[in-house]
């Protein structure tokens, strides 16, 4: 037992939720509940960027004040989370006072400490992205993350001194070398530092929606320096030490690539400019490339777009919900691996619904509900102790668990339906619907109930809603988010004794 500290990045208010953001959101879920049922002592937060020219923008654009803009705006992601059933423990706005109290303590401390000083900029600036570029990072004279122009920018702004902590940085990640994964994202960040750091800009004073800085009111801070302070935040940080110190050890950061320069470079050297360590640890995954002509029909109805016209950030949530239910999209995203770009479609949907879910565990639930119903009198038997499904079951709740633990909820459900298979082939092998009722029988069904009573805890953390009902069908109290592993994952925890209900399919087959 331990703490886990699980955060996403927050997400900025001038982007409606996608199916992007939820595969960051859900990932992190999951790993907040499987840490749960490791028994650990969880916190997850995620939240909403509010701050910043877009923001400011757009509420000018609807005749609203910023704040209203951002009530408005932050209320989708609220919305969209409670539709994936994602189970945080906090919700933080950037534009909540707890969170100016923060930024402007942990900014003041980095000001005293001589990290910050006040200059004149000048230089091409992205609104979209809130950040500066080069003229040799721009692409074709665009933004490279949006390939949208830039504009040039000229203020007085205040500077932090980025450059002065480049040794420091590197001799972090030489003695922390698994703060920063996978290996090519650490490797990244190293070369962003080796390549040369400058200092960097941390206030605006051509706008007013912002924190103030503490020292100088008529400057705010940019919206990087604000939005990145909110781990912290959450934790009472300037206000509650001991809650702030027991927690930020064990954090970990899980964020897209396209803010990796922001949490895996400037995040650590803020963090040492304060003085407190930088973050235990940064996971960082790739981007879901995204096939619009896959999407269906109705689909594209529902986006009224046609199918060359649609990205990924087109696609909300609950379009995919509504089309094969929460826990289905749950778990095709975490099947998605974390680290580098993968594809995501609509045909590949559909076909790892049917295959994972309505071929194997579906179907396996319902062979064995039926036999139990139609040879035991719907009273599921206890498991063989000396079932080959044993071993295979031991197996795979250890790998699982590793999996789990190393930030790869895919290879950890991959390991469960090694499991599911080798329960549907021992039934294909002993065909208990064509043997007599007696301990042969009773050995191979009750192993099989054994089987899904395992699985059922082991998918809790991907599939919760699928996972309870599960473990209802199959007769057992509570549910398999109680419980914890891998203690009550191991063989012969099912009773035997217990109704066991058939039911509608749980996950009835899907055409293309």
């Amino acid at each position: 037992m331990g703490r886990f500290f699980l955060t996403t990045p927050i997400y900025y208010v001038n982007d409606a939720p996608h199916v992007g953001h939820a595969y960051t959101t859900v990932n992190a879920d999951a790993l907040a509940r499987w840490h749960r049922l490791a028994g650990d002592e969880v916190f997850f937060m995620t939240g909403t960027d509010e701050h910043g020219a877009k923001v400011a923008e757009s509420a000018a654009e609807h005749g609203t004040e910023p704040k209203s803009w951002a009530d408005r705006t932050a209320a989708r992601f609220e919305a969209a989370w409670r539709g994936l059933d994602i189970s945080y423990d906090d919700f933080i706005r950037t534009s909540e006072p707890r969170h100016y109290r923060a930024v402007q303590t942990f900014l003041q401390r980095v000001y005293d400490n001589g990290y910050i000083e006040k200059g004149l900029y000048q230089g091409l600036y992205c609104v979209r992205c809130e950040d500066y570029y080069t003229e040799e990072e721009l692409v074709d004279g665009n933004c490279p993350n949006h390939g949208t122009p830039v504009s040039f920018m000229e203020e007085e702004n205040y500077f932090f001194k980025l450059d002065q902590f480049t040794d420091r940085l590197l001799a972090w990640y030489e003695t922390e070398p698994e703060a920063v994964r996978p290996a090519s994202k650490r490797n990244e960040a190293l070369g962003f530092i080796r390549g040369g750091l400058r200092p960097i800009s941390i206030t605006r004073t051509s706008l007013r929606w912002g924190v103030p800085v503490p020292w100088d009111d008529g400057h705010v801070f940019y919206v990087w320096y604000d939005a990145l302070i909110n781990y912290l935040t959450a934790i009472g940080y300037g206000t509650d030490d001991e809650r702030c110190a027991a927690w930020w050890p064990n954090v970990h950061h899980l964020i897209g690539k396209e803010i990796l320069r922001f949490h895996c470079v400037w995040w650590p050297a803020m963090c040492m400019a304060a003085g407190i360590d930088p973050p235990a640890n940064i996971f960082v995954h790739g981007w879901l490339l995204f096939g619009g002509e896959k999407l269906s029909k109705t689909m594209l109805q529902r986006l009224r777009r046609s199918a060359e016209e649609v990205k990924l950030t087109d696609v909300a949530p609950d379009v995919l919900t509504d089309d094969f239910g929460v826990d289905p999209i749950r778990y095709h995203l975490l099947r998605v691996p974390l680290g580098n770009d993968s594809d995501f479609s609509y045909d590949s949907i559909v076909a790892r619904y049917n295959a994972d879910l309505a071929n194997n565990l579906g179907n396996l639930a319902a062979r064995v509900a039926t036999v139990v119903g139609s040879k035991c009198g719907g009273t599921g038997p206890a498991p063989d102790p000396a079932s080959p499904l044993a071993a295979v079951a031991a197996e795979t709740v250890a790998e699982a668990t590793a999996a789990w633990e190393g930030f790869a909820p895919h290879e950890a459900l991959a390991a469960t339906w090694r499991l599911i298979g080798a329960a549907n082939a021992l039934l294909e092998s002993t065909e208990p619907w064509k043997m007599s009722p007696g301990p042969e029988l009773d050995g191979v069904l009750g192993s099989a109930l054994e089987v899904l009573r395992i699985v059922a805890v082991l998918v809790s953390p991907a599939m919760p809603a699928s996972a309870r009902e599960l473990w209802r069908r199959i007769g057992l109290p509570g549910a398999p988010e109680d419980l914890g592993v891998p203690d009550d994952a191991a063989w012969g925890g099912y009773p035997g004794g217990l109704p066991v209900e058939k039911g509608d399919p749980l996950f009835p087959r899907r055409r293309g």
